[in-house]
């Protein structure tokens, strides 16, 4: 069975090329974004350790821990950096965890659990390791999108995820299609018209089960 939405992620023990570190520990109280890449020194995903790390004022006003996953070594990991932040042109100090043995991408469901790393890999014999997941600091599953090798990831998306589901944890409201921070938001159907006017100073009915509202400021 794979890792679905509000599961408990695995406490696992990982090594990074940051030193060792314990999944649950290291979210702590934050929020945390785990991206999984095939492997070091690859073109997309070198595109997108930089976009990822570009972004750190905006992980860090979300009070959001980012780590990186890949199948290959520290020392991999630690050259391949320099080239993230030339092509970025900003230091990439998130970890980067060294799934050489591909116990994250197993326990999060990337790869068959019968996959192995045969020796001379390529990324094509990991391709399926490349995933984004957002953890909340319940340490709960909350969001997960899967890519191909082909496509890079857009992460102005994940930041606007974040942002959904950061409002909709404070809130207790849904997000429309396309939602940024400041727009209307969708009143819970379970909530009275007349308990959401109350709250929200007024409400906007478009079909009897869709209800917008503008948050207080």
């Amino acid at each position: 069975m794979g890792l679905r939405i509000n599961d408990t992620i695995p406490d696992l023990t990982v090594e990074t090329d940051q030193g060792t570190l314990s999944l649950h520990d290291w979210i702590g109280d934050s929020w945390a974004i785990i991206f999984s890449h095939p492997k070091d020194f690859t073109p997309v995903c070198t595109t997108e350790f930089g976009a990822v790390a570009q972004l750190a004022a905006e992980w860090e006003k979300r009070g959001t821990k980012v780590m990186g996953v890949s199948v290959d070594g520290v020392e991999e990991h630690t050259k391949w950096k320099k080239d993230i932040e030339a092509v970025g042109g900003a230091p990439a100090n998130f970890p980067i965890v060294a799934d050489d043995g591909l116990e994250i991408s197993k326990a999060f469901d990337m790869l068959p659990a019968e996959a192995y790393m045969p020796d001379g890999r390529t990324p094509a014999d990991s391709a399926t390791v490349r995933s984004v997941f957002i953890i909340g600091p319940d340490k709960q599953l909350k969001l997960s999108m899967t890519y191909p090798m082909t496509v890079g990831r857009n992460f102005a998306e994940v930041l606007r995820a974040l942002d959904g589901l950061q409002t909709s944890a404070r809130e207790g409201v849904a997000t429309p299609a396309n939602w940024q921070v400041g727009q209307d938001v969708v009143v819970p159907v379970a909530v009275s018209d007349e308990d959401a006017i109350a709250k929200y100073g007024a409400i906007d009915t478009k079909l009897p089960y869709l209800r917008m509202a503008k948050l207080p400021k």
